[in-house]
């Protein structure tokens, strides 16, 4: 199925973007993350239009994106371009939704307000390694978003 192939395709960029980002390659990294994270709005896309959405499709779309965005955050860390912080706020967010949807033995949908989180923290990651003012400005946005996102989660 192509929307999978495409969702596949997001998660093994990761390494090269990793590698980009430690050899002091920040522009081609940045190519490769936002090439990565289009394909996110793609394989949805063609998923739903050619009717082929799947329960493998709804474990990995999500997967790769916390792969995507964490494994970035993590290097820019390193990289000293951003706190440990608002990242370990994330990643425990990104633990706790994925308990929940262990708990309940069903994949749930993403709401509104997560996909706001996923593109504030593409376009916070984007920034931070591009070294554009405000990104992690913009990181802290996709806390609250994560938050809000979490919070709502919970109650469902």
């Amino acid at each position: 199925m192509i929307p999978n192939a495409i969702t596949l395709l997001r998660i093994l960029l990761i390494p090269p973007i990793v590698a980009l980002l430690l050899c002091g390659k920040p522009l081609w990294a940045l190519v490769l993350f936002l090439l990565s994270a289009a394909t996110d709005a793609i394989d949805g896309y063609l998923a739903r239009r050619l009717k082929q959405t799947s329960e493998v499709g709804k474990f990995l779309d999500p997967l790769a994106d916390k792969l995507l965005v964490i494994s970035i955050l993590v290097v820019l860390i390193e990289l000293g371009k951003v706190s440990s912080i608002p990242v370990l706020i994330i990643i425990a967010r990104e633990f706790w939704i994925s308990g929940i949807r262990i708990a309940r033995k069903e994949s749930l949908p993403a709401s509104r307000s997560a996909k706001i989180k996923t593109v504030l923290q593409i376009a916070a990651a984007g920034m931070l390694i591009a070294g554009i003012p405000y990104g992690t400005e913009m990181l802290w946005l996709a806390v609250f978003a994560g938050i809000v996102s979490g919070i709502e989660y919970a109650r469902v």
